[in-house]
């Protein structure tokens, strides 16, 4: 008699220990779990056994956690019909990280990886009844600290240097935003499988050429060799069948070619290009009496995605950009670390939140960082159906990882098994071996020839190599049609990472480094910027949840807030940032704001300078840019964009603005040209201004530029011009050089230059404002405001209550909104107003109360 294929959750009756006894007691307590998956610290949080460990400095009290073994356990029944199936294995999705598993006594399975799904044969210990299902988890940090004796200790930026030898989630161990909260559990679900066979690989390849036409296969591989027949059918999102097909299986497996014409089904495109239409492959195995043994279902979409690294028309290097569809794409997006450090209390509505936020920003690309995890598989259908690009890091992260044997055993399964569920989200266009190693191995000297492809890199003291350039890209070419990367970054071509003409570059020459002024961000270009960015503080209410009402600690060199940014030498680094370009004053609430604007300024400068330089087919300089980063484990002040708790900082809105289809851009720069080679006193001094604009879409747009002049201490005076032009398709266009209105020509080094505010709109034929940007002289610290009262501001809250119209009589620079009580939901922020041109923002959950906005000259400084 055949036995259908069927997966039984495990999900009910845990309950879990410290094995020996937790903290003050001297024999194992059992208790029950309040969710699954899960791990311990937030069983013991839900059980208010620890403090929470994101508020003041609990993080440190719950260390013994992570150094302590723990043990779950359940009951579940089997029948006999179920017993006496010819397979009935155990499946855990995901153990946190090594553990032995008992059934009904006797072991049956040890792990030591995070990241793999583990099956082991249940049948022989089943009983009829009641079974007992015990996993035992040791601590992974002391596995880890074994390891690393046994095996070396080895170089890394961030966290334990024992983590490099264990396959956790790396961010586990604690990293520049993230705290040291060492997981432990069952992470990811546990099934009992009953099954005669089962289909052990299904892979639905479809190819897109060059002509957009299909070329769609699948395979099957079942995990015995039984006579059977498959039936796939490829259907609309709709439910209704495209087309479908039966086949015979040999041996276990099978391959079949399926017939797509052109029009059968519609591509798949990123957000802002198209539709992001998905379909089902759904195939059925059955004996030769028609009886179903097993079925899989895989969601697909269509897409021609590819990476081009083409020489350039007019510079040095190669191109690093994404084609999809034929079609170029700038990208601009951000890199994602897990949204939690408790990983299993993500639910798939917050996923959504995250991921719609992105798409709100006008992003097109998320980066899954390799210091995380591969993400659910709830992120990527997410992404698949809002039409986000996916960079996928394999899970190295800044570390001189190893490569012995066993090391490499359990990578191997990692890769594979991720890889193979993974490589049919059509959102997914990138694979990347690690995250900065070969940066690593460059900063410590580690032996690293680029040009040497041929050498046994396990016997260097770099033998990650042999991962990076052998397995993985193996693993990926076998088992999928995606294009990977060795590393981000990494340049290729025998250039080291630091390249600023090929690959990808993390560009930390601001913050980092050579701590650059961010108005520098033209001169530290690269052909796709893959991580950049600037730090700043969250909400006022993240702030107030991490210091847990202790109000002594409330200013921002307190010994909470400083644990709450774990960057080191922040302190003189934000100060560096902000002495230099701001008047700023020390209290919690101005230091959130002046942080924030200062975080908003420099990210949104760096979007504008590097999409300037998609500048048309052979002229890609620079082909995208991910910020570092867009989201937070826990509330914390750190490069973020939204904190922990999903509210926006200032620098989300002017990222998203500078990420509309149109954009307006501008640049000031002075211009010191001396009378003769050998005066150092007889110069002149200009003011020289360049305007250019953007254009995602794919048809030319005609639009009208027009610019207006302010002088910040002339009320009254102003120049305006505007002209007709047009913006070039999928490119930027320049628009107008020339200089500085009303700025006139110094001569001396003691001229105080005019403060004027120059503001620049699109137009479109309807006289819709496209896009605005307002250029302002920097840095702002120099800059004598108008009195307050002089302004002429004024807040104006609409008759919905929940939108606000801001006006003014005189410029204003970086209005940042709020309400006092709950957190309102505004449509931009960090606003920059100038006369004649109010703006209305949508205000969600304003409920008619009071506003009240900060800017830069507003008293506080």
């Amino acid at each position: 008699m055949s036995v259908q294929s069927v997966l039984r959750p495990l999900s009910q009756d845990w309950s879990f220990t410290q094995v020996g006894g937790g903290q003050g007691t001297k024999q194992e307590e059992w208790l029950p779990v309040s969710s699954f998956p899960t791990t311990v610290h937030v069983e013991l949080l839900s059980l208010k056994k620890i403090p929470d460990p994101f508020v003041g400095l609990n993080e440190w009290n719950v260390q013994w956690i992570g150094e302590a073994e723990w043990a779950f356990k359940t009951s579940f029944s089997v029948t006999e019909q179920e017993a006496a199936a010819p397979n009935v294995d155990l499946v855990f999705d995901g153990l946190d990280t090594f553990a032995t598993v008992t059934l009904n006594g006797s072991k049956i399975l040890e792990t030591d990886n995070q990241f793999v799904v583990y099956r082991a044969s249940a049948k022989q210990h089943l009983k009829v009844g009641a079974n007992e299902l015990s996993i035992t988890f040791p601590s992974a940090f002391l596995k880890g600290r074994e390891l690393e004796k046994e095996h070396g200790k080895l170089a890394l930026w961030n966290g334990d240097s024992s983590r490099l030898h264990v396959r956790k989630a790396q961010y586990n161990y604690g990293w520049d935003w993230g705290p040291v909260l060492m997981t432990v559990g069952p992470w990811r679900p546990i099934s009992l499988h009953i099954y005669q066979t089962r289909i052990t690989d299904f892979r639905v390849s479809s190819i897109v050429d060059a002509n957009l036409e299909i070329d769609l296969t699948a395979s099957v591989t079942l995990s015995s060799d039984v006579s059977s027949t498959a039936d796939i059918a490829l259907k609309h999102q709709s439910g209704s069948v495209v087309l479908s097909k039966k086949f015979s299986l040999d041996k276990g497996s099978a391959k079949a070619k399926l017939d797509v014409k052109k029009g059968d089904v519609e591509l798949w495109y990123p957000v802002g290009h198209g539709k992001q239409p998905i379909y089902e492959v759904v195939i059925t195995v059955s004996d030769e009496q028609g009886n179903v043994l097993d079925s899989k279902v895989e969601k697909i979409g269509f897409r021609r995605a590819i990476v081009v690294e083409d020489e350039l028309v007019d510079q040095a290097g190669r191109t690093f950009l994404f084609e999809i569809n034929n079609a170029r794409t700038f990208i601009g997006g951000s890199c994602w670390i897990p949204a939690d450090s408790f990983i299993t209390t993500i639910s798939a509505e917050r996923y959504r939140e995250w991921l719609q936020l992105l798409v709100d920003g006008n992003q097109n690309m998320i980066r899954v960082w390799g210091g995380g995890i591969y993400e659910q598989d709830v992120f990527y259908d997410l992404c698949d159906e809002l039409g986000i690009l996916v960079w996928q890091d394999f899970a190295f992260g800044c570390g001189q990882y190893p490569a012995y044997d066993s090391f490499l055993d359990t990578v191997k399964v990692e890769a594979e098994q991720n890889v193979q569920r993974l490589r049919h989200h059509p959102s997914i266009v990138i694979f990347t071996g690690n995250n900065e190693d070969y940066q690593v191995a460059e900063q410590t000297h580690l032996e690293l020839d680029y040009n040497d492809e041929k050498s046994d890199f396990r016997k260097t003291n770099f033998p990650a190599r042999h991962i990076y350039e052998r397995v993985l890209p193996a693993i990926v070419e076998e088992h999928s049609d995606i294009h990977y990367h060795r590393s981000s970054p990494y340049s290729g071509y025998g250039k080291p990472t630091t390249d600023q003409e090929h690959g990808d570059i993390h560009q930390w020459n601001v913050w980092h480094g050579s701590q650059e002024p961010w108005h520098n961000w033209d001169k530290l270009a690269g052909r796709f910027v893959s991580e950049f960015g600037m730090e700043a503080y969250p909400d006022i209410r993240t702030v107030d949840y991490w210091t847990g009402g202790d109000k002594a600690e409330r200013y921002p060199q307190s010994r909470i807030s400083v644990n709450h940014n774990k960057a080191d030498g922040f302190e003189r680094r934000l100060e560096l940032y902000l002495m230099e370009n701001f008047k700023h004053a020390f209290d919690m609430e101005s230091y959130v704001y002046y942080t924030q604007v200062m975080q908003a300024e420099t990210l949104a400068s760096a979007y504008r300078l590097w999409r300037r330089n998609w500048r048309g087919k052979g002229r890609e300089y620079t082909a995208g840019a991910l910020v570092w980063q867009i989201n937070d484990c826990w509330p914390v002040t750190s490069w973020a964009i939204i904190d922990y708790f999903l509210r926006p900082k200032p620098s989300y809105f002017t990222i998203a603005r500078e990420l509309r289809p149109l954009t307006v851009g501008m640049t000031r720069k002075e211009k010191k040209v001396f009378a003769d080679e050998h005066t150092a006193a007889h110069f002149t001094i200009t003011s020289a201004l360049e305007i250019w604009g953007t254009n995602s879409t794919y048809e030319e747009k005609h639009a009208t530029l027009q610019v207006t002049s302010f002088d910040l201490e002339k009320p009254g005076w102003q120049d305006q011009w505007e002209k007709k032009i047009v913006l070039a398709p999928n490119s930027s266009t320049e628009l107008w050089k020339g200089e500085v209105p009303g700025q006139p020509v110094r001569t001396t080094t003691s001229e105080v230059p005019k403060d004027i505010v120059v503001s620049a709109r699109l137009l479109g034929e309807d006289g819709a404002v496209l896009s605005r940007y307002s250029n302002w002289p920097e840095p702002f610290k120099y800059i004598h405001f108008p009195a307050v009262e002089d302004l002429g501001f004024k807040i104006a809250t609409l008759g919905d209550g929940e939108s606000v119209e801001l006006s003014t009589l005189r410029p204003i620079k970086g209005v940042v909104l709020d309400a006092e009580g709950d957190f309102v939901k505004w449509s931009d922020q960090a606003i920059d107003l100038v006369p004649g041109d109010p703006q209305v923002i949508k205000a969600v959950g304003l409920k008619g109360r009071a506003v009240k906005a900060r800017f830069l000259g507003d008293g506080s400084a």
